[in-house]
């Protein structure tokens, strides 16, 4: 299908994403392979939907900044003198230079202002103000109007100690899109939760709905992850809600074989017992998904970086007196040599779902299992942005 022929692959999304559950097939491949599609995707999806920033912990106390690369406008989310978050854009109004350079700055950290570091104008963090010009050296003998002179903002939403932000100012809020999946998420204190680590898969060879879909289901834990997760939280076990729109929800109970493992970290207080029985899933589309757990919450994103290709970010989460406690080091090492595992097994068969992609097959002859609802939802949600 040629690339410039958009309509007829947007016509076969919307074709797909009609059909109920039980006849529910995959996208056509060339969802996952077209440039065009791709585009259409960073201006619908990517340029004008909720994204996750990050965790309200990585910006934690007044001045801390959290540096946030997304498909399209780079950005920086902030903590005003306040306390009130805004999301700037990174690029410099004078020439267009990022303010925070990943080759010279960290991830986070604290600062009282805005510099950019190519000719060092500066930009205010407080309040109503946070991203007008503050000072531009040499710039006396110039006409132009300072005070019209900021950084665009981003809205902002933070929904369970996440930081979610919109480039589309009109866009509808993302709350009231969310009834429902509160009462999944509000036993585990997300807002309460500390940053254990995050870590950065770059560059990996597939586009982004691929890893969106691995990560949206547990059908796939009898083959791909046979000897790890299969024996802990076996996928048969899983119980998905029956919910729609744009998030999903699922639980999957603890195989005997989990009595044998311990955590290192504290578990989350206030738990009930179904929570403490299994691991829940749940995900905010268009590329969130989180891991729930007794003693954590990982939440992955999907950043796509080109048709074929996108980096995947997993954040993890601990409650506050596992950061202080004697164990916290162990702890990390373990959990991130288990995520290390898992990412290994799911990156052979995201790589390998692209590589049949590229071939450019014909119609899957195959069904989602009941187990695979939230790949139905994404389509729907996908038809519902760009169709």
């Amino acid at each position: 299908m040629p690339d410039t022929d958009i309509s007829l692959l947007l016509d076969e999304l919307a074709r797909v994403a009609g059909l109920p559950l039980e006849r529910g097939e995959t996208l056509p491949a060339r969802a996952y392979t077209s440039p065009d599609f791709h585009r259409l995707e960073r201006e619908r999806i990517f340029q004008g939907d909720w994204l996750c920033a990050g965790h309200i912990d990585q910006v934690a106390a007044p001045g801390d900044y959290l540096r946030v690369d997304l498909p399209g406008d780079p950005l920086v989310i902030t903590r005003d003198e306040d306390g009130e978050l805004h999301a700037l854009s990174r690029v410099c109004r004078h020439r267009f230079m990022d303010v925070l350079p990943p080759e010279t700055t960290p991830d986070r950290g604290s600062l009282t202002r805005l510099t950019c570091p190519y000719h060092t104008w500066t930009y205010k963090l407080n309040g109503e103000y946070a991203g007008q010009l503050h000072g531009a050296p040499l710039m006396n003998r110039v006409e132009f109007d300072r005070a019209a002179c900021r950084l665009p903002r981003h809205r902002l939403e933070v929904c369970h100690g996440l930081i979610m932000v919109n480039a589309d100012p009109a866009a509808e809020a993302l709350g009231p899109q969310l009834t429902g999946l509160g009462a999944k998420l509000a036993p585990y204190g997300i807002d309460d939760l500390v940053v254990a680590y995050t870590v950065r898969w770059e560059g990996i060879p597939a586009n982004w709905k691929v890893a969106v879909e691995n990560g949206s289901e547990n059908y796939h834990h009898m083959g791909t992850h046979a000897g790890s997760l299969e024996r802990i939280v076996p996928g048969k076990g899983t119980v998905v809600e029956e919910s729609d729109g744009r998030w999903f929800a699922m639980d999957t109970p603890f195989a005997a074989a989990a009595a044998e493992l311990s955590s290192l970290s504290p578990l989350i207080p206030g738990l009930g017992a179904a929570e403490l029985s299994g691991m829940r899933i749940a995900g905010i589309f268009p590329n969130l998904v989180m891991a729930l757990l007794p003693d954590s919450v990982t939440f992955f994103r999907w950043i796509p970086t080109g048709p074929d290709s996108h980096d995947t970010l997993a954040t993890v989460l601990v409650p506050q007196e596992a950061r202080k406690a004697p164990g916290f080091e162990a702890y990390v090492q373990q959990s991130r040599e288990t995520l290390k595992l898992i990412q290994g097994e799911d990156l052979v068969a995201i790589r390998g779902v692209q590589r049949g992609l590229a071939t450019d097959p014909g119609p899957s002859g195959g069904r989602f299992s009941h187990l695979e609802r939230p790949l139905w939802q994404f389509q729907r949600y996908l038809a519902g942005r760009l169709c």
